[in-house]
């Protein structure tokens, strides 16, 4: 296979990559034939995935405006995966043009077709760092210029916190997160839940053992103690589209399909 100019040396354009298969999800372009292939077998155990995916995405979107109406205009984006489909920095601006946006992946495909995205924007970065090795991220330059001035920071941990495994202690990483935010900063999370539905959630978290970034789902006790050290916002950690819908006839009758859970919170 030809390698595409956006995929960096090196890629393994043979296995598939969460972020193009997410992409995928979405209706976005950049994604390969490998990973069509496995979002095809996951759609075909689980129909309503892309479903799902919009929905997660969905909540982004209200979760960045809920934030940039309240006066947040940086935002710290971990495990952005490829920005497309209404980035961060397009609906942060839409409020407040002055927003910036550090983007954070460990996908060096993503990382790379990011960069040639934002080319030649200065107030959004992109850093290939790990959520897993915090210490390395929150060290970065871009980051530490994003908190230096002390302002409120949206930590954005949108469908990233479950390819985190149990040894690796998201709950630790996350604090440590929480810990180098100013005052006022939130917590943007949502999560793999399984409790929306307990029959599809052994064969999806096999299905991504497939790939370099196995899924680990969790419960929604285990997902609310993220937010430890953070106020949540009404309505608490709810099911994807029950978080401040935009109308309340886009929750649908059977919101426990959507699987994922989410919720903001601030730290005081």
């Amino acid at each position: 296979m030809r390698r595409p100019s956006w995929v960096p040396e090196g890629t393994d354009l043979d296995k598939p990559n969460a972020a193009r298969v997410y992409d995928y999800y979405l209706g976005g372009s950049h994604n390969f034939e490998v990973d069509r292939q496995m979002a095809r077998k996951a759609i075909a155990l689980w129909p309503e995935l892309p479903q799902i995916m919009r929905s997660n995405r969905a909540f982004l979107r209200r979760a960045v405006t809920f934030l940039a109406e309240r006066g947040v205009t940086r935002f710290l984006d971990i495990g952005s995966g490829i920005p497309t489909f209404g980035a961060v920095h397009e609906i942060a601006r839409a409020i407040h043009p002055e927003s910036q946006v550090v983007y954070v992946d460990r996908d060096p495909v993503a990382v790379a077709h990011s960069r040639l995205m934002l080319e030649g924007d200065p107030g959004s970065a992109v850093v290939q760092a790990d959520l897993r090795d915090v210490e390395d991220l929150m060290g970065r330059p871009e980051v530490t210029e994003l908190l230096a001035a002390g302002e409120p920071v949206g930590v954005l941990l949108v469908a990233v916190a479950h390819f985190v495994s149990d040894d690796e202690d998201p709950w630790k990483l996350i604090a440590t997160i929480r810990d180098a935010l100013p005052s006022g900063s939130a917590l943007v999370l949502s999560h793999a839940s399984l409790e929306g539905r307990p029959d599809q959630a052994e064969d999806h978290q096999k299905l991504y053992r497939m790939t370099p970034t196995p899924l680990t789902m969790r419960t929604h006790e285990q997902i609310t103690a993220m937010f430890d050290g953070f106020e949540l916002v009404e309505p608490g950690v709810v099911y994807l589209p029950q978080w401040r819908p935009d109308l309340p006839e886009t929750v649908g009758t059977h919101p426990e399909r959507m699987t994922g859970v989410a919720g903001v919170g601030f730290r005081s």
